[in-house]
């Protein structure tokens, strides 16, 4: 066991002076005391919060940003992009995939993420057949995650169909296709593998309503259900007016109204996206107690539109944050764009805060740790005994935070520009960055800008 003092922390019970924190032999929070005594702890200079999971990820398309940014003469939208993409994926080895994965991880740790949920889909070779290894893909990040130190949360992805009603897949969907029984037999063996890693967890995505179709949707959600019965269920929703035209045109109901008629969403279920609801829609699934996970700077990136955050708020909905396609890396960074989008629609300030006199940083921050906490299946986003220790050390002499504190200095970290406070960072006990910089940062750095100009020239 080792224990770390801190002059000034977050706890769940609010703000503490003079914490100490002790991590047991697995990573695990076993004991918080405030108004502590330093003596025999590591002394650790700035503020701990805990740090923020990120419920979203397709880790390969890391390496494609900045890479789609150019107009078309019929219009560039999702659809296109998503054309981009696939075949952007096409070049993409298992090796290349680790390189970028870990890349993408030291980012994200080094801005303040511990944790990642990866709605892991790309599966299969490019010319759409399994890897000798099934899961080799899946084992990729898993890799990557060791490497860096980050937590995970795997979703492996069933991908059956092209377009509601069992559209057949295209070509450039070949690598994402897998029958159920292959897709929770790919679950079983991560899960034998991973064993009792408290760093990895593993769920189930259900790519979206256009590619899992009813009979598919009832017998992934059966199997998961025999196999981990408190497995996280992940599903792309109504991100796309489209999307949801077609779901009208296929069944007569939108997207969330026709999940929520054709499965059990619980807690254990978090729906990315939610942007395209209605308010009956909006009602329904936060009454569920599900969680939306918003993923603010893709969305904007994509154009997909703006999610009714008051209303789902209103209605106590719960939702927490991810970075998705990866054209933006900090949790801040979201957070920030999902209050100023909602500034710019509706033309008010502090939204997420309300008519409460409270920081809307921490309400934002708050939101994030809660739901992301429920939706990666882990212990996460609290100082407190029984929770992994993810910590994330705030330079309160860094410029955008000096002369702040408590409140104040998370509203700073949010909304006081780009350049990161974040000092140190530990993931269950282990430092994995410090003094910014990533314990493996040059080594990872250099695989992954090997990959980097190759996929440059393709």
């Amino acid at each position: 066991m080792s224990d770390l003092f801190f002059s000034s922390a977050l706890l769940p019970t609010g703000w503490a002076r003079d914490v100490r924190l002790s991590v047991g032999a697995g990573g695990t929070l076993v004991d918080i005391s405030s108004g502590a005594s330093s003596t025999g702890a590591d002394r650790i200079a700035g503020v701990a919060v805990p740090g923020v999971p990120n419920v979203h990820s397709h880790a390969f398309q890391r390496a494609l940003s900045g890479l789609t940014e150019r107009g078309s003469p019929r219009g560039d939208t999702f659809w296109t992009w998503r054309e981009r993409m696939y075949g952007f994926l096409e070049h993409l080895t298992p090796d290349d995939v680790q390189a970028i994965a870990a890349e993408l991880q030291v980012e994200l740790l080094r801005h303040g993420y511990t944790a990642v949920a990866e709605f892991h889909y790309l599966r299969n070779a490019p010319d759409g057949r399994s890897y000798a290894d099934p899961v080799e893909m899946g084992g990729r990040i898993l890799a990557a995650a060791a490497d860096t130190g980050i937590g995970v949360t795997l979703l492996p992805a069933l991908y059956r169909a092209s377009d509601f009603g069992g559209a057949p897949p295209s070509e450039g969907q070949r690598r994402f296709i897998a029958p159920v029984e292959d897709l929770l037999g790919d679950i079983a063996v991560l899960s034998a593998r991973t064993g009792d890693d408290p760093n990895v967890r593993i769920g189930l995505a259900l790519h979206s309503l256009r590619a899992v179709g009813p009979d598919d949707l009832r017998d992934a959600l059966d199997a998961i259900g025999r196999l981990d019965a408190t497995a996280p269920v992940h599903i792309h929703i109504a991100e796309q007016e489209r999307e949801v035209e077609a779901c009208l045109a296929w069944s007569g109901r939108r997207p969330v109204a026709w999940l929520l008629d054709h499965a059990l969403v619980d807690p254990h279920w978090c729906a990315i996206h939610a942007t395209h609801m209605d308010e009956d829609e909006t009602r329904a699934l936060a009454a569920t107690g599900a969680v939306v996970g918003l993923c603010p700077t893709t969305e904007a990136n994509l154009g997909d539109g703006v999610f009714p955050f008051t209303e789902y708020l209103a209605a106590g909905g719960r939702w927490a944050i991810g970075t998705d396609s990866h054209v933006g890396v900090s949790p801040v960074a979201d957070l920030r764009l999902l209050e100023y989008v909602q500034r710019l629609t509706r033309r008010i300030r502090n939204v997420a805060a309300g008519t409460r006199d409270a920081s809307t940083g921490r309400v934002l921050l708050e939101g994030a740790w809660a739901g992301g906490a429920q939706a990666s299946g882990r212990p996460l986003g609290r100082l407190a005994s029984g929770a992994r220790a993810d910590v994330v050390v705030l330079d309160d002499e860094h410029p955008t935070l000096v002369g702040r504190a408590e409140d104040d200095l998370l509203d700073a970290w949010i909304f006081s520009g780009e350049d990161t406070p974040v000092r140190h960072v530990m993931v269950g006990g282990r430092w994995v960055v410090l003094d910014g910089r990533h314990v493996r940062q040059d080594d990872i750095g250099e695989s992954y800008r090997r990959v980097a100009r190759r996929l440059g020239r393709v």
